[in-house]
């Protein structure tokens, strides 16, 4: 027998853009060709159980061989094989409708685009890297001849015997000059690794070595020698394939190390399971987030059906969920088309919910079941969930219960909770409930003790998304405002409408005033001279909270207007008039004298808001030992 044809794709122009514009990544024909032997080999344990196979199963190993010499890569399979009439079929007829709108819609896309496997095209990934392709085969149906096939990369092709002994395929890529890369072992094994880590049938990449124990010696000593191995890339039974009931946290744990080798233990895990209205497997694992929060996104790994198909799993997994590592498993996902055809996917977005829900589900259990191991977890999972509340809507319904708040004193409540715990305190004139919050508790000390003489209680909000948060909660809860605890006077930032008489005349308020002009010299901040109390400090300086708090948001990513940075540091400067300090300037004896003292009191504040800095630091420090050796 011998023919020769030309393969069928309806038009000329479509082959050369297989070659050449499908594939972003040349390497994944690797992960095409082991997945096609893989498929193969599952197909004959199909064909097996169902009683339509009767010949020996024999071990269904997958071989992958280089050549270096002969510049050619091997991959073989023991599995169902093929007849010469199913290679035409399979082969030779890239048959699918609309072939000319697709070749229209993609031949100018590039790189841009991964389509391997959803058109039927993955085995011609192969000529990404080869010249010369080969195909030897061996049907498993009873009495099938042996037949090859060779193509060099154009339309047409080569059906002849072969004289294939054993049931299976061999499929031989003859090695392009300009991909010589992959005729190295190591990048070989490096390809492997990636997508076929988890393939269901074992792979095999030659042999490796390894210690054995050889008896022992004359001092009763152990003793070992090297022996080779065949080196099986794959684990072909992986923990999210298996029931939850049979797993230990140990399992979960070894796993994780398997996935993530140099990282610390998860906090915990969710198994991901459903099988309607989609078909998704995983295991999703909360790590251990730095307080700075260094966002390491790119850390699920999307499979399907055990092959590594990317990391890039943002429309599959909530935005706010991409923190987490893990795996993810799904024959139902679109996989190699555009970005704009996943987003249109229904199964995604039905998958997208399915995973919040879970997240959802497990974090309220967990806080139920016990609340005290929640709160010790809080300071790692807590980005995740006010990134969650912030950013998904169905997420934020579900999470209003298990989103904690920190107070100084290190106790935790949900929002509900800490409102009715300060509402009898800090209930304002128009009788919202003002939260007090300090972003840097070492910086803020000396504001967060005047709170605190007043019975205040103050939380801490110095995480990566708390500028946001913020504002989230204000915008969801009535009646509730926040206040960072140095953005205005303990009075004013609780404002009860309750009146402080002042010592100071009218005519007095208006010298200290005069004095502090001066030692300011700054006509961007306001300053006022107001009743306070006696054990206030003798000056405070605050930013207004809107331009404090855009700019903390713009700090912070994604927030306030790009020309917010731009703008002038206006600065409120509220001078205590019941100070036994302000009296001591009002009793100076020369105007320069007042001056000065209005300058030292003016730098005890902006030390205190960690803003003197440079020449004023240094002036701020001769001007403290001159006055502390009079």
């Amino acid at each position: 027998m011998a023919e020769k044809g030309t393969i069928s794709i309806h038009t000329e122009n479509i082959f050369p853009i297989i070659k050449k514009f499908l594939y972003s990544d040349h390497e994944i024909f690797l992960r095409e060709l082991v997945s096609n032997a893989v498929d193969a080999s599952q197909k004959l344990k199909r064909l097996a159980q169902l009683g339509e196979y009767k010949g020996e199963m024999g071990d269904l190993i997958v071989d992958v061989k280089v050549d270096k010499e002969k510049k050619t890569i091997t991959i073989s399979d023991r599995g169902i094989g093929m007849t010469a009439d199913e290679i035409k079929k399979y082969i030779n007829q890239i048959a699918f409708s609309g072939a000319t709108e697709f070749i229209e819609k993609y031949k100018d896309k590039g790189e841009d685009q991964q389509i391997i496997g959803h058109f039927g095209l993955g085995f011609y990934s192969a000529f990404m890297v080869a010249k010369l392709v080969e195909i030897h085969t061996l049907s498993h149906q009873e009495g099938a001849e042996p037949a090859v096939w060779v193509c060099d990369g154009n339309t047409e092709f080569e059906i002849k015997d072969g004289d294939k002994k054993e049931r299976g395929t061999d499929i031989i890529l003859h090695i392009a000059d300009d991909s010589e890369e992959f005729l190295e072992e190591f990048r070989i094994q490096q390809i492997l690794d990636k997508y076929s880590k988890f393939l269901a049938i074992p792979i095999r990449f030659g042999e490796k070595e390894q210690q054995e124990e050889d008896g022992e010696d004359k001092d009763g000593k152990k003793k070992w020698k090297t022996v080779k191995v065949d080196n099986i890339v794959n684990n072909t039974a992986p923990l999210w394939t298996k029931s939850p009931s049979d797993l230990t946290d140990e399992d979960y744990k070894a796993f994780y190390k398997e996935l993530y080798p140099m990282a610390e233990d998860p906090l915990f895990w969710i198994h991901l399971n459903v099988d309607y209205p989609f078909n998704l497997t995983g295991i999703l694992y909360f790590p251990k987030l730095k307080k700075d929060m260094e966002i390491q996104r790119n850390k699920i790994q999307l499979y399907s059906r055990q092959v590594f198909i990317t990391d890039e799993v943002k429309d599959i997994v909530p935005d706010f969920l991409q923190l987490l590592h893990g795996v993810i498993d799904s024959p139902d996902i679109p996989l190699n088309v555009s970005r704009s055809y996943l987003q249109a996917d229904g199964n995604v977005k039905k998958i997208n919910g399915y995973i919040t829900k879970k997240v959802a589900d497990k974090l309220g259990e967990l806080f139920k079941k016990d609340r005290d191991a929640y709160e010790q977890k809080w300071e790692d999972i807590g980005v995740f969930v006010k990134y969650g509340m912030i950013s998904e809507e169905k997420f934020e319904e579900k999470a209003k219960d298990f989103t904690l708040v920190k107070n100084i004193d290190g106790k935790f409540f949900n929002i509900d909770e800490y409102k009715k715990q300060v509402e009898a305190t800090q209930t304002n004139k128009d009788k919202n409930v003002v939260f007090l919050y300090t972003s840097n508790e070492d910086q803020q000390h000396g504001y967060i003790e005047t709170a605190k003489k007043r019975s205040y209680d103050v939380l801490i909000l110095d995480g990566p998304v708390d500028s946001h948060f913020i504002n989230h909660i204000e915008q969801k809860y009535e009646g509730v405002t926040l206040k960072r605890v140095d953005s205005d006077v303990v009075d004013k930032l609780i404002d009860k409408d309750e009146k402080k008489e002042s010592v100071l005349s009218d005519d007095d308020k208006t010298k200290v005033e005069e004095a502090y002009k001066k030692a300011i010299n700054d006509d961007k901040n306001t300053i006022t001279v107001e009743p306070m109390a006696t054990d206030d400090m003798p000056v405070t300086i605050t930013m207004p909270e809107f331009i404090r708090r855009m700019k903390d948001m713009q700090a912070a990513g994604g927030g306030g207007p790009m020309m917010f940075g731009d703008f002038p540091m206006t600065l409120s400067v509220a001078v205590n008039a019941n100070h036994v300090y302000t009296k001591k300037i009002l009793e100076a004896g020369s105007e320069d004298e007042q001056v000065e003292l209005a300058k030292q009191a003016y730098d005890w504040a902006m030390l205190s808001q960690g803003m003197l800095s440079g020449k004023r630091l240094t002036d701020f420090i001769n001007r403290s030992v001159e006055l502390a050796s009079k």
